[in-house]
Order: structure tokens, then sequence, then C-alpha cells
């Protein structure tokens, strides 16, 4: 009878509260349930669009409910659906309401789109919001990042001839086992394989070139965490650019992505060859620099140009990936022409999510093929006509 009753409520909760609905008086509502029916009513019920109206203390207590009567999973979705039916976008300038929503990654994205509108007394709150979200994406991160690219590093500083203290015995007898000697059961190592001498000298550098229109938001805030671990690494050096129209190098707040986030601003226009002009200037040592292009390449300058520079630095011998989105949300809108042709000139693009992001680094930095990668992690790429 319990359970019956509790699908019953539930699906009471889903439909509604009209007749329509078919369950008349056979479910009654707990003072729970009530408070939940009245979230959601106000939120979803058509015939009261926009019934939270413009009162901050009164959204701030929804705010409050859905945070105490629903799980985290729900909360993120009505936040998200308040903030498109309702109208909400300019209520969360105010303090008392960024201090009652539950953080995520959307609301980061909204409130870095909302930067240069944000009023003075309500930016420290909408700073701690954001910093909440980063050090969880930071925590949750970090951890793969560092394991899959120093774990590169190292494989791409391997050497045949290293010191008794580098040895990588493992690995040794693995590539000598066909030296076994049955007679003294031992395994004569021809060839040694190790690791040369660590050193803090940089190996690889990675510029993380960030495209800041609109419909990147959440591909500049995993940016901006992934740039902040990426630096954190002594053999890599990393340059992190955002540009619209115009290009900013952000690489000096690099080790904050909450700096970082507030060092954007969303919309404008697109010039990617102009941004990859900049980053072609960052480049010393080509076959050790990685760049790494993150947009949904529609580019508001001249197309023809953008390609002769990512072709100028796929040429130099640096490695270019184009990614279309950094992000979780799916399959992004974007120039399937202007894709098309970047990996026609040997710049891979595809889409792709942060769990994805650490070992493409590590293909990045050995050097692999990274359409091969891609290929072997189910991931689709754009590909030339012929």
């Amino acid at each position: 009878m319990t359970e019956e009753r509790d699908r019953l409520t539930r699906w009471r909760l889903a439909l509604g509260g009209d007749d329509a609905d078919g369950f008349g008086d056979a479910v009654s509502l707990t003072a729970d349930d009530a408070t939940r029916d009245r979230a959601l009513t106000e939120l979803y019920d058509g015939d009261r669009r926009g019934g939270l109206g413009a009162s901050a203390p009164r959204v701030a207590r929804w705010l409050g409910d859905i945070r105490g009567y629903f799980p985290s999973s729900v909360v993120q979705v009505m936040q998200a659906d308040a903030m498109d039916r309702l109208g909400l976008t300019q209520l969360l300038l105010e303090p008392e309401l960024m201090e009652a929503v539950q953080p995520d990654i959307n609301l980061v994205s909204t409130l870095v789109g909302l930067n240069g509108v944000i009023p003075e007394h309500s930016r420290a709150t909408a700073r701690a919001v954001v910093r909440t979200v980063t050090d969880e994406l930071e925590e949750r991160l970090r951890s793969q990042t560092v394991q899959a690219v120093s774990g590169a590093l190292d494989r791409a500083a391997r050497t045949r001839r290293p010191r008794l203290r580098d040895v990588d015995w493992q690995r040794t007898i693995a590539a000598n086992l066909k030296h076994y000697q049955p007679e003294y059961r031992t395994i004569v190592p021809e060839r040694l394989v190790g690791y040369a001498r660590r050193t803090t000298r940089v190996e690889r550098h990675v510029v993380l070139c960030i495209d800041q229109s609109g419909s990147m938001a959440e591909s500049v805030v995993y940016s901006s965490v992934f740039g902040a671990v990426l630096a954190s690494l002594r053999s890599l050096a990393t340059s992190l650019v955002v540009f619209d129209t115009e290009v900013v190098d952000l690489t000096d707040e690099i080790d904050d992505p909450v700096d970082v986030l507030f060092g954007v601003q969303l919309g404008g226009g697109t010039d990617i060859n102009r941004a990859l002009a900049y980053c072609q200037g960052l480049i010393q040592q080509p076959n050790d620099t990685i760049v790494v292009l993150i947009s949904d390449l529609y580019e508001g300058g001249i197309a023809e140009e953008m390609l002769r520079r990512a072709s100028a630095i796929v040429d130099s011998g640096a490695t270019m990936i184009a990614l279309l989105a950094l992000s979780d949300s799916g399959r992004p809108s974007f120039d399937a022409a202007h894709a098309a042709a970047l990996a026609g000139i040997g710049v891979p693009a595809f889409a792709c999510t942060p769990d994805k992001f650490p070992d493409l680094m590590a293909a990045a930095i050995e050097r692999r093929d990274i359409a091969s990668w891609a290929a072997d992690n189910d991931i689709v790429t754009s590909h030339t006509d012929g």
C-alpha cells in the first residue's frame, strides 16, 4: 500500500492538480508534497507562466524550496527551466538569489555571460558561486589530468640508454623476453628501457585558444579549469588566449579559473584568424607545441586567411587540434564546412567531453595521430568530402 501510494503521489506531482489528471481526490498530499507541488506549479503550470513574478524574495524562497524538497539532479533541471521559462536571468543579479541557488556549471555559464552587467554589490557573491563550481570541477578533473599528462611526458622522455637508477625494469623485461636463457633461468637484457633523468625543463608548450562567443560559455568554464591544472605542471608551459573580434592573453591569470572567467566577455563577433595569428607568435619550438583551438568555427573574419594561418601552424611542425566544444552538453552547433576544411589540412576537428580531454592531451604530447585517437574513443570527427 505504501509503495502504491508513493507511486500515485509521484504521478500526481508530475501531472499537476487539475481535474484532467484523472486523480481527483484519490491522492492526498502531505505537507512536504504540497510544498513540492506548489514549486512545480509555479514553474510548469501553463496558466501561471511567469507566476513567480519579479519579486526577488519570493524567487529566493522558491529556490530554497526546490533545494530542500528535490534531489540535486532535479534542482539543476528546474533551475535551468526557470531561467528559460520565467526569465530569472536579471533576478540573478541580486545577491540573495545567488546565495539561494544551487551552484552548477549552467549557473556559472549564465553569470559569466552577465559579467559585464553584474552590479558591484552582487559581484562578490557571483565570484563566490563561480569559485564553488570551479573548485569542484578542479577537484574532479585534476587527478585524471595530472596522471594522463605526466605519464605522457614520462613516456615521451623514455630513452634506450638510461642510467641504472632510471631503468624501467618491467618494460625492460617485457622487451627482452625473447632473450630468456632457460639453462640460467634468467633474461639477458640486450636493450634497456628507461626514462631520461628528470629535469625542470619544459617539455611541451600548450596553447589554449578559446572562443568567447556566447554559445561557447560552458566550454570557456571547462577550459579555464583545465588551464589552471595544466599550468600547475612544471614540465608544461601553458598559455591561455581568449578571443572574439579582439584577442586577450589571460596567461597571467591562468592559475585562478575565477579570474579567467571574470576576465572574459561572452558575446560579440568572432575573428579566429586574428586569434591564430597571435597564437602563432607564441610558438617558439614548433615540434614541442600543441595549439588547441576551442571554437564552433563560425568565423566572422576572412575564412581563407584562417585556413592559411592554421595550415602554416601545422606546416611548422606544431600539433593543432580544433575542439568544436569542450562540454557535457552533447553535439554542438558548428560550421561544418570550416571543420571539414581544417581536417583537410591536418587539423582534426571534433567535440570533446571533459572526461576525455586529459587523454586527448596525453595523445598530443606523445605525438600520436589525433584522428586515430578520436576513432579509438568513438568520437566522430569532421572530415573532408574526398
